[in-house]
Parts: C-alpha cells; sequence; structure tokens
C-alpha cells in the first residue's frame, strides 16, 4: 500500500518528525517515519536507520563514521536507495530539517518521478534552493524558527506541511482522456523562430514540452526522459554544453545528453545558442574574458561569443554523448549560423567558429543507419531549418506510433 514518506533524522528531529507523521494519519492518509540518524541512537522509526543504510552500494558499514559530514552524505546515498527500491509505496514524501537534514533527503526527493508530492521543510528554504531543489518539482517550506522541538510556530508550520502533502496525496490529478504523447523541445531566445514553429506544426500529434535551456531547464528535461514522461526530445538548444565546457552560468553539467543515452529515447538534436557563453551583468563577466567579444542581451545576462578551439571541445563532447546513444539520433548542423546572433551583419557570426563546430562533430561521431549528421544549408531558425527537423523527426518515430 502506497504511503507518504516522512523521513529526516530520528536522533535530533523524532518529536517534529512524529508530530508530521500524526497530522498526514489525521487527515486519513497513511504516513511511514523513515529515520535517518546517524549517530547510532535506537530508533523506533517505522524504517529505521539500519534498514535504510544497508541500502547503500558499498553496504551499511559505508554509513558508520566518525565524521559526521561524511555519515550524512552517506547516509543520503543510502536513502536515494532505499527511496528508489521502494518507489512503488512512495504516495509522496516530507522531509524536515536543517541544511544537513535538507541536503540528506533531497536527492532522494530528486530520485522520485515529476509528480510525485515532495515536500521540504528546512531552516536554508529562504535562501538559494537550488542545490537543494535542482531539476525537480520539489516543494520548500521554510520552517522560520529552527526545527528543534514542537513550539507555537513549529506547530503551525510543520502542520501546514503535512495537512499539504496529505492534500497532495489524496488529491491527486488524472489523467486527460485528450493528451497526446508529451515531446520535449530545449529552446532559448535566440532560436525561439525555430522552437515555435515546430510546435505549430507538432502540436496537432504531440503534447510540446518546451525547456528554457538554462542549465536547470535542459536537466529538467532529461529527468522527464529518465521519468518515461517523453516519448521523444527535439533538442534543438545545446548552449548549456558550452556553458559546462568555456564556464559559464547556464550548465546544465556533465550529465547533459545522458538521459537519451541511457533510455534511447529518439533523438533529433542541434547545436542551437552554442555560439555563446552566458553570464550575468556585464561587470560580472570574469577579468579572463572582458577583452572577448561580448553581447549585452539584456541588463542581467551577458553573452559572450565561443571561439573555434571552444566550438572544437564542444563538439567532441556533444560527438562523445551522441555515440553512447542506441537509440535513433539525427542530428542536424545548420550552416547558416546556430542562433538568431550567428548570421551575417550580426555579432556573433563567425564561420570559422561554425566550421570548428561542425568538423569536430562531423569527424567524431561514429555514424549509422540510426545515428545520423546532416548539414543543413540555413540558418537554424530559418524555414528550411524547420523543414529539415520535421523529416528528421518523422524519421526518428517511424514505428514508434
Amino acid at each position: 500500500m502506497s504511503t507518504v514518506f516522512v523521513v529526516g533524522t530520528g536522533d535530533t528531529k523524532r518529536a517534529e518528525l512524529e508530530y508530521v507523521k500524526g497530522v498526514i494519519e489525521a487527515s486519513g492518509v497513511g504516513a511511514t517515519f523513515v529515520d535517518v540518524g546517524t549517530t547510532g541512537h535506537e530508533s523506533s522509526a517505522d524504517v529505521t536507520p539500519a534498514e535504510v543504510a544497508a541500502h547503500h552500494p558499498d553496504g551499511a558499514a559505508a554509513v558508520e563514521s566518525d565524521d559526521r559530514g561524511e555519515a550524512v552524505a552517506a547516509m543520503a546515498v543510502a536513502l536515494e536507495h532505499y527511496v528508489i527500491a521502494n518507489a512503488d509505496e512512495v504516495a509522496g514524501i516530507i522531509g524536515a530539517g536543517g541544511s544537513g537534514g535538507t541536503a540528506l533527503v533531497t536527492p532522494a526527493m530528486r530520485a522520485l518521478p515529476v509528480g510525485v508530492p515532495k515536500l521540504m521543510v528546512s531552516t536554508v528554504a529562504s535562501a538559494n534552493v537550488a542545490p537543494y531543489v535542482g531539476p525537480s518539482d520539489i516543494a520548500m517550506m521554510y520552517s522560520v524558527t529552527d526545527v528543534a522541538g514542537i513550539n507555537r510556530i513549529s506547530r503551525l508550520v510543520l502542520g501546514n506541511a503535512a495537512n499539504a502533502v496529505a492534500g497532495m496525496v489524496a488529491n491527486t490529478i488524472p489523467p486527460s482522456e485528450g493528451d497526446l504523447p508529451p515531446i520535449g523541445l530545449s529552446m532559448f531566445g535566440v532560436t525561439t523562430p525555430l522552437v515555435t514553429r515546430l510546435v505549430e506544426e507538432l502540436a496537432d500529434r504531440f503534447d510540446p514540452l518546451v525547456f528554457h535551456a538554462t542549465g536547470t531547464g535542459g536537466q529538467s528535461m532529461e529527468k522527464l526522459v529518465d521519468s518515461g514522461m517523453v516519448v521523444a526530445v527535439l533538442d534543438m538548444t545545446t548552449t548549456e554544453v558550452a556553458d559546462h565546457i568555456v564556464g559559464g552560468v547556464f550548465s546544465a553539467g556533465l550529465d547533459r545528453i545522458g538521459a537519451i543515452a541511457r533510455t534511447g529515447v529518439p533523438y533529433v538534436g542541434s547545436v542551437g545558442a552554442v555560439d555563446m557563453v552566458n553570464f550575468g551583468a556585464l561587470d560580472t563577466v570574469p577579468s579572463e574574458f572582458v577583452q572577448r567579444n561580448l553581447h549585452v542581451h539584456n541588463p542581467q545576462v551577458t553573452l559572450m561569443r565561443t571561439t573555434p578551439a571552444e566550438n572544437t571541445a564542444i563538439g567532441e563532447f556533444i560527438a562523445a554523448k551522441l555515440n553512447a546513444c542506441d537509440g535513433p539520433v539525427r542530428f542536424l548542423l545548420p550552416e547558416g549560423g546556430v542562433s538568431m546572433i550567428d548570421a551575417p551583419d550580426q555579432p556573433f557570426h563567425d564561420p570559422a567558429a561554425d566550421d570548428a563546430l561542425f568538423a569536430a562533430i562531423e569527424a567524431n561521431v561514429d555514424q549509422t543507419a540510426e545515428r545520423v549528421v546532416t548539414r543543413v544549408p540555413a540558418n537554424i531558425n530559418d524555414e528550411q531549418f524547420v523543414q529539415a527537423v520535421l523529416t528528421a523527426f518523422d524519421d526518428v518515430m517511424e514505428g514508434t506510433t
């Protein structure tokens, strides 16, 4: 039977977690107290620390450490594996804690599919929560007071959180009978015309989910791929790879395109906006780049044109990712420019840099009948490129719909 996992360190937060469990159960929803304390305390929780620790890939002994930081990090790994192993039982998950407890619990939350209710009551929820939330749909609630006992404030905050997750579990969102198969598309401002046209052309057959390629956007799209929640990907905007290689602020990390390889989902990709690396306001650009070709996109975003050498590295990264894909792959190279501002008379027009990118991809991709790289003599936003993408999409989807 599915249940709400109430997760936290029972050695320090037992009263608070048991209170949360009781509020959830009082609403008519089942709850299970999962204790992830690391002090070797005697636990009366429904799931003890020893049971969780046993799921660590290196065994329970990996969680036993006199260094609290090491023990918490190891328990976070064990909890993530425990939750994955018992995912069918998880109707929702709620945690409560400080910075350590938040870092311990949220990786397990992120491992669950999008749509499973997730709520973290945390002392750090009013600060930068990106490291905890990542690409997932975790709701962060600020605890106001420390999670250190039940008082007139914590009783209200924890009670509201418990009722919130119980309400989400008790009132599931049914699928629409008219839902079309979902597809993921990556977009940036400078590839908007392309993606807008693709959405127009495909919306009668598919449900287009468009993701802003700002690092988290690419991660979110690929999380849905890993979760089996999209049937295909039109990855037109791989600019996050440029930020990863060069050091911009919109990197999606080393695993970009990794979900495509893991799942074999039909994939049509391109090199949209890899002519640019993203930084914040102009005065935040690192000193080593201030003499580069910079373009102020808006007061908060400054773009830097990638060089031929950087494009070679970007191309090699993309090629290695594509080579790991066993599913149908079509990758299109727009010879007329990879963005709106990579075109004649535009600030990032640099044919030599684009040629280095295209050459690196062509030289390093192991092309097969299912993994094909194609040049298109058009800018990425031109109608000719739109039609080439649609043709490639029909190819990878043949026999799947």
